[in-house]
């Protein structure tokens, strides 16, 4: 009995190292699940309104989950170079997390991504004024964006994988924009490892459509701390410079002898001091090499050689935000009790390039005026894969 009491410590130590691993992603049918997940403040005009969470599921076993507040993305699984699933997006364990206010963790920005200088743009002669919600400039499409509205959703089972479709309409001044904006965000998770964000647009009258996915990735576990050691490559030779407030100058400028150089891969840590800003860090947009394309196209590739998972950025927009989450400070106690601090996600954001709108010598690489009898289309795809 003695002599067996090591042994039978031994496993039972073996068998909790092994339970507290990851699971290893394992092939099943692809599926969609719905589940409720809470409901929306009430406000002096309605009722709060119920809001579902869906669980996307590939033949991998990876698994996305996404829900009708905000079209939010609130979990995202892929397997490491062990094959165990990590999820890789900040986020909340519940809604009220959200509703508290975040910084677009995992939101659909619209319906003007990025900053518009002083809120304010010109359009047909007439003057529009918006929210300077990141003052003095407007911010993501203003106080109430596209990221706190309560979408429809509707899942699918298509020839590629599971997917979720949502829509909702904006009404004419929303916001201040002018029209109303019918939008749809699809969100599809391939058999090979991508989600894919597919948008539509149309409006009834002359209006801005700019819109971009904000998730913060961290390749190696939303909980794993800094992404400093993440390598970084994005095809672009070119960037546009911005003044304090980020907003452009107008002007498009070579990254070559520049720290915002990642034509070829580097390490973000080995770079970031020298970025500049304040706070430290990256946060501009990249003019992308292959300019708008009508089916997406190698923007960036994203290595943790740590977890040996790799992100590459697939678009048709012609820019693309490079954020380092310089802004976060600990504030966002995300899942599991995670503290997002400074530096522990980045996003990589498609979209047209920031103040389009104010800048007509931008009009053929970037226009963001939606007309009527036209329709707004972007896809982004974010495909996962591992260091071979």
């Amino acid at each position: 009995m003695t002599r067996a009491l090591p042994a039978l410590l031994f496993v039972l130590g073996l068998a909790a190292v092994l339970l507290a691993q990851p699971p290893k992603a394992a092939r099943t049918g692809p599926s969609v699940a719905e589940a409720p997940f809470g409901k929306s403040p009430d406000t002096k005009d309605k009722a709060g309104e119920r809001i579902t969470l869906y669980t996307l599921t590939n033949r991998n076993g990876v698994t996305a989950k996404c829900m009708t507040y905000g079209a939010i993305i609130t979990e995202l699984h892929v397997p490491d170079k062990s094959g165990r699933l990590g999820d890789v997006v900040l986020g909340f364990d519940s809604l009220d997390g959200y509703l508290k206010g975040h910084p677009y963790f995992g939101s659909n920005a619209g319906r003007s991504a990025n900053r518009i200088a002083k809120g304010k743009f010109t359009l047909d002669g007439k003057e529009y004024t918006l929210a300077t919600n990141n003052a003095p400039n407007h911010l993501h499409g203003g106080t109430e964006g596209f990221d706190k509205k309560v979408w429809r959703g509707e899942s699918f089972l298509g020839a590629t994988g599971p997917g979720v479709k949502f829509t909702y309409r904006s009404p004419d001044g929303e916001e201040g924009y002018p029209g109303n904006l019918s939008v749809t965000i699809s969100y599809t998770l391939t058999d090979n490892n991508e989600l894919v964000v597919d948008y539509r647009a149309t409006t009834d009258k002359p209006t801005v459509c700019n819109l971009a996915h904000h998730s913060y990735f961290n390749l190696a576990g939303h909980n794993a701390g800094d992404i400093l050691g993440h390598q970084v490559q994005i095809l672009a030779k070119n960037y546009t410079p911005a003044d304090d407030t980020l907003i452009p100058t107008g002007k498009i400028a070579p990254v070559d002898a520049t720290p915002f150089d990642f034509t070829e891969p580097k390490v973000i840590g080995t770079v970031l001091k020298k970025a500049g800003g304040d706070p430290v860090g990256f946060d501009l947009n990249y003019v992308l090499d292959k300019g708008t394309t009508d089916r997406p196209e190698l923007a960036a590739r994203v290595t943790d050689p740590k977890s040996g998972r790799v992100l590459e950025v697939l678009s048709t927009e012609p820019g693309l935000q490079f954020y380092t989450g310089n802004f976060l400070d600990g504030t966002n106690v995300g899942k599991g009790g995670a503290v997002y601090k400074q530096y522990n996600g980045f996003c990589m954001e498609p979209q047209k390039f920031p103040d389009s709108v104010n800048k007509p010598e931008w009009k053929e690489k970037s226009n963001p005026v939606l007309r009527p009898g036209e329709t707004y289309k972007q896809t982004t795809v974010y495909k996962f894969s591992v260091v071979k």
